[in-house]
């Protein structure tokens, strides 16, 4: 068995081990708000978050990568293949570890941002600074403040609106009945969107703006009809209070978070595969080609991975995200969950990198500021920001250290 052979072998094992932690930390980022608000328990968070991630990694991942670098290096500038084979080998190794140590002291970190700085630091090393795409590292820098404060913001927003339209109000049934139909629309809308121009899937499918926003609107008028149908009796079965209220936004948030798990599958299989398939393709081809077909097992693999995760650590960063920031009721978590879901759609759109776990974190500190400073953890927020900064120099450091080992041991 050849050199290329023995690193396919290990690269799938540590493909597996990052999809692993990956599942393990980013679970909270569809499931820490419905879990503190009490929607759902722990348990039946964590089966659903590890089917839907399994179904979205293997249906509609990114069955096709045109930049398995994550665009952060050139790897055409490195002209040796092997040093891109040990070096994506040494991104996942640094990059699993991290997440790892994040995921066991219960802090939520972004798995793409550690798998970017993985593969920057082997870049530096293998090809020097200019192999590395600056613009790209400055834009996952701008994200790290971006992301959050848009994410709160749009979430004090929701739930200050709510709150003022609905919770506030002495006939808060008749407005119940008026509003919530109109945001079961709005959420429904911006999850069909979502997924036509953020899941790979959708975007294999290439539906033109015009005909996309048409099905919105048609889809979106039927929603609306039988969400209001359903409101009204809805709502008669509780006395007056804001109950009923919470129930309503109960399930739609139940909702949300389901296709939030399915997306972050698709999405996110790519971090702890695309290096993977990287390897795959110089042990096959003995270069790697611009685009890469992502074979169904390796995104078969990956899903599997993350689905092990969240059934063996994810009530960690769940608890952290969920519980220990704010107190969440249903109505401030479909606020989180509204709020990180427009801020990943937007700023993807504008071709920004943003991570789906500070927006998770970004919207839960946004409705606890909308009850007042003193509603936040501010010492349970540090330590997370701390951890957010500290991705990307320690996973590069980390995999330059992998790299450079095994490069003077192999080479």
């Amino acid at each position: 068995m050849g050199m290329f052979e023995i690193f396919l072998i290990l690269s799938v094992i540590a493909g597996f081990l990052m999809a692993f932690n990956l599942g393990a930390n980013d679970v909270a980022n569809a499931m820490a708000s419905a879990v503190g608000a009490r929607a759902i328990t722990v348990k039946q968070a964590i089966y659903i978050a590890g089917i839907l991630n399994f179904i979205g990694a293997v249906f509609f991942g990114a069955h096709v990568t045109a930049t398995i670098s994550k665009g952060i290096i050139n790897p055409q500038y490195i002209s040796d293949p092997r040093l891109i084979m040990i070096g994506m080998f040494a991104s996942l190794l640094s990059a699993a570890l991290w997440v790892f140590i994040a995921t066991v002291t219960a802090l939520p970190v972004s798995s793409t941002h550690s798998i970017i700085g993985s593969i920057l630091g082997f870049g530096l090393v293998a090809g020097g600074p200019h192999v590395v795409n600056w613009k790209v590292l400055g834009n996952v820098v701008l994200s790290w403040i971006i992301s959050p404060f848009f994410a709160a913001t749009i979430s004090f927003i929701v739930f200050t609106l709510i709150r003022r339209n609905i919770l506030m109000r002495k006939d808060f049934d008749k407005q119940a009945i008026f509003w919530v139909p109109i945001w079961i629309v709005i959420t429904c809308a911006l999850v069909m969107l979502s997924f036509f121009y953020k899941t790979p899937f959708g975007k294999k499918l290439g539906l033109p703006f015009c005909v996309s926003i048409s099905m919105v609107i048609i889809i979106g008028g039927i929603i609306y009809f039988l969400s209001r149908i359903w409101v009204k009796r809805f709502i008669k079965k509780f006395e007056e209070g804001a109950q009923a209220v919470e129930e309503t936004f109960r399930k739609i948030q139940i909702g949300t978070s389901c296709y939030v798990a399915m997306s972050q599958g698709a999405n996110d299989v790519a971090n702890a595969i695309g290096p993977v398939v990287a390897v795959y393709s110089i042990a096959k081809y003995h270069a790697l080609p611009p685009k890469v077909e992502i074979p169904i097992f390796f995104l078969a693999l990956g899903g599997l991975g993350i689905a092990t995760g969240i059934m063996l650590f994810g009530k960690n960063v769940i608890a952290t995200v969920g519980e220990k920031i704010t107190t969440l009721t249903n109505t401030r978590g479909f606020s989180v969950d509204f709020g990180a879901a427009t801020t990943v759609l937007v700023a993807s759109n504008l071709g920004m990198p943003v991570s789906t776990t500070h927006s998770a974190v970004g919207g839960v500190v946004g409705v606890g500021i909308a009850r007042g400073f003193s509603a936040v953890d501010f010492g349970v927020l540090i330590k997370i920001v701390i951890y957010w900064v500290l991705t990307v120099p320690i996973a590069a450091f980390t995999s330059i250290f992998i790299f450079q080992l095994m490069r003077w041991t192999l080479l």
